[in-house]
């Protein structure tokens, strides 16, 4: 029986569905302070001379397609090309406050800054000259922007663990997306990374609360900076709430999460960002236990509003205000819709194809089916926003200000975060790193692609025209084999699939015969395989797989290239974990590369030949089995042994947290200050940490915490802290952490935050200590 009393020390929230009613809620958010500040009192000022038709063209975000030319409004000409009618239409007759997207291609920055400065210069013409404020998805670098850094994705950045690393990372997609003349990143991805299936999964930060809550923080201060320097932008946390674990694993269809485990999982990256000052939030997709959360005044007002305190701008992800009435089936029409939506806490549609929204919206109005307070709270923040960028001072930033833009010094920050991404996860006999003259074969469906090095999201939505825009970098055939003394077999290709083209291979002057025979037989001239394997670029639907087994044709290659007895390397370029367990014990050396972005190539050059030491860790579970994914912080009852009768289902390929070095690293002196604490004192955890190898390297050093008992069934760990350190060879390292209530806390049954006095240890490395909350 449990016999601990529970002890309030903290909450997270102001408010629960369970102990306020709506009203309640309405009451709370209405108390909240007024507005005050000398920004707040510009947007009150312009907002009282608006008409309730410029108030609702604010609300309305279309995409670039609308106002170009092609064979209709919706879909863009190339080469391409604005239609000035269509542009005056938006925004002289509509209103329009916000447009998205490219049309189809990237755009160079000097034609980013031509089209947007068109946008603004007939904004400037309307009565109350209100900018335009344009938005993108750059999420690992301007990457509709040619000529642009791109970096690795959200899960490799995590792979790092390096924060300072990743503020970096955002800092310079910041300057570079202005340079593009675009103030408006939607950007980052705060869900977490729980399903294996999910084609979304490597926009993530991974798997852990922890981890996607301060990597999320990183990237929030990186983008925004002191917001309204003309080098930051405005982010946007996405994808609220709970879109990143769908049951099926697939995009956009039905998620069944609990209250208690979408407060204390999903919810806390995204009161971190709050209060990290990100300014706005794109909406989630999908439903959440049969109610759409573009529909929920539960999720959009009484918690975003009252329990966050957000204050920004709440936009939806695209057409889904439609959506309610053609896919969710909760609104009869799409007038219903649009009134279900802006009721329930949405300030911008988008829309994106057309101006019903407007006119739909001018009539709720009008009618009194949508309260006109509800737009002005609604465009209020849209304005502050655009003031806080400084977009009525500079409506578009020149290039010629950015003499930084695609310079060596980016492109060394992005190989920099590759280099510290990719994952050793086993290395047999110390196969690596290889000797300067190791005569090696290049082969596999990844090796010479950029798609498999950026995945979606670059250059296109799909990455699939990434080795045209990025045919200046190296795929990784391209890298080995300009080192010297490598030779690259295509031997099996990627076939179209699931609505993905297939891959457009880059040109190379060696050979490509594309078959498994041609792949043996060079295999057999060479001292060590290098062999590339994974998937194809994708993102969301076109995403969707229904087996997360390795491909028939990438085992069938493994298994004849093993035949020749050679060392084989396996190199994972992937966006998901796909399981290899059939072929795992056939290779000497695994590489989890994720998708390491355009300088990921040179990087794994430096690691195979030891120029540097791999050092990430993985920031999710890899699955050994399918249908058995069990996240790494899983509860007791996911582990049961039966001796001599059952094993455990726990069984991954290999766990959160994994990663192996060229040296080797020792941990001592695992201390704490005190080995009991208050609930509103904190104890210090320090340890040291020896590089005991022959080489330098660098080490994410992770803490875990257990709550031994708890009236929640515990976890079996969780991971509570991470620095990642650089130590020469034969040096040591002190590292600290500070353990405070909030480290030890969880959510209860009845929805509050709580930590419980009790017993809890620390675990780091493969050293314990046990500390007690009084």
């Amino acid at each position: 029986m449990m016999h601990k009393l529970y002890i309030i020390v903290f909450s997270l929230f102001v408010l629960s569905c369970n102990s306020k009613s709506t009203e309640e809620n309405d009451k709370t958010i209405k108390e909240k302070p007024s507005m005050n500040t000398e920004i707040d009192k510009k947007v009150a000022s312009l907002l009282s001379e608006m008409t309730l038709e410029e108030k609702v063209g604010q609300m309305t975000q279309i995409t670039l397609d609308v106002v170009t030319k092609g064979d209709n409004q919706y879909s863009s000409a190339l080469p391409y090309e604005l239609d000035s009618a269509l542009v005056r239409k938006a925004i002289h007759t509509y209103k329009v406050g916000s447009i998205l997207n490219t049309p189809g291609i990237p755009l160079s920055r000097q034609d980013w800054y031509k089209t947007i400065k068109i946008f603004q210069d007939e904004a400037a013409k309307t009565p109350r000259q209100i900018p335009i404020i344009y938005g993108i998805d750059a999420i690992h670098g301007v990457n509709y922007t040619t000529e642009a850094t791109l970096f690795p994705q959200q899960i490799a950045l995590a792979a790092t663990f390096n924060r300072d690393l990743v503020k970096e990372v955002a800092k310079i997609s910041a300057y570079e997306t202005r340079a593009s003349s675009i103030p408006w990143n939607f950007s980052p991805v705060l869900g977490l990374g729980r399903n294996p299936l999910w084609p979304r999964l490597w926009e993530t930060f991974g798997e852990d609360v922890y981890l996607g809550k301060t990597m999320g923080v990183a990237m929030v201060e990186g983008y925004q900076g002191t917001l309204g320097d003309p080098y930051t932008v405005a982010s946007c946390m996405k994808h609220y709430l709970g879109y990143s674990v769908p049951l099926s694993g697939k995009d956009r269809t039905p998620a069944w999460i609990p209250e208690r485990e979408l407060r204390q999982y999903f919810l806390p990256a995204f009161k971190a960002a709050v209060d990290a000052g990100s300014v706005t939030l794109m909406i989630n997709s999908g439903e959440i236990n049969g109610v759409p959360v573009h529909a929920s005044k539960f999720l959009l007002t009484d918690v975003l509003r009252g329990e966050l305190g957000f204050e920004g701008i709440a936009v939806t992800d695209w057409a889904d205000i439609n959506y309610l009435h053609t896919r969710h089936k909760v609104a009869e029409t799409i007038k219903d819709a649009i009134k279900m939506s802006i009721n329930a806490g949405v300030d911008m549609s988008m829309v994106p194809h057309d101006f019903e929204f407007a006119e739909l919206l001018v009539e709720l109005v009008k009618e009194g089916s949508v309260a006109e307070e509800r737009i002005n709270s609604a465009v209020s923040r849209i304005l502050k926003v655009k003031m806080q960028l400084g977009l009525f001072e500079s409506p578009v930033t020149d290039p010629k200000d950015y003499p930084d833009f695609g310079s060596e010094k980016f492109a060394s920050v992005s190989k920099k975060a590759a280099l510290e991404s990719f994952t050793l996860l086993k290395n047999k006999e110390d196969v690596l790193p290889l000797e300067k003259g190791t005569k090696i074969l290049v082969t596999g469906p990844t090796a010479n692609t950029m798609r498999s090095l950026n995945g979606g999201w670059s250059y296109n939505w799909q990455g699939s025209e990434a080795d045209n825009y990025a045919k200046d970098k190296n795929t990784i055939a391209e890298a080995i084999v300009g080192l010297g003394n490598a030779t690259f077999v295509q031997g099996v290709s990627f076939k179209e699939d699931n609505g993905i083209d297939s891959t457009v291979l880059k040109e190379v002057s060696f050979e490509d015969q594309k078959n498994i025979d041609a792949a043996v037989k060079a295999a057999q001239q060479t001292d060590v395989i290098l062999l590339c394997l994974g998937e194809n670029s994708y993102t969301e639907t076109p995403g969707n797989i229904n087996s997360i087994l390795l491909p028939k044709d990438q085992v069938e290659l493994t298994k004849a290239l093993a035949k020749t007895g050679k060392k084989i390397v396996l190199v994972l370029l992937e966006g998901r974990p796909i399981i290899f367990n059939e072929i795992e014990p056939l290779v000497d050396a695994v590489f989890m590369g994720y998708l390491p972005g355009n300088h990921g190539a040179d990087a794994l050059g430096d690691l195979l030949y030891g120029l540097e030491s791999p050092s990430g860790r993985l920031p999710i579970n890899y699955p050994k089995h399918p249908h058995a994914f069990v996240n790494y912080n899983h509860k007791h009852s996911d582990n049961i042994s039966i001796p001599n009768y059952y094993d455990s289902d726990y069984d991954q390929q290999y766990e959160f947290g994994d990663g192996l070095s060229y040296t080797t690293f020792e941990y001592s002196n695992l201390s704490v200050s005190a080995e009991e604490m208050n609930e509103d004192g904190s104890i210090d955890v320090s340890i040291t940490v020896t590089n005991t190898g022959s080489r330098d390297g660098k080490e994410a050093v992770l803490l875990f915490i257990s709550d031994l008992y708890a009236s929640i069934t515990p976890e079996v760990r969780a991971l509570k802290g991470y620095e990642k350190i650089a130590l020469s060879k034969g040096e040591s390292k002190e590292v600290s952490f500070t353990i405070t209530k909030d480290e030890l806390s969880f959510v209860n049954q009845e929805l509050e935050t709580i930590a419980e006095p009790g017993d809890f240890e620390i675990s780091i490395g493969d050293l314990k200590k046990k500390i007690k909350l009084k």
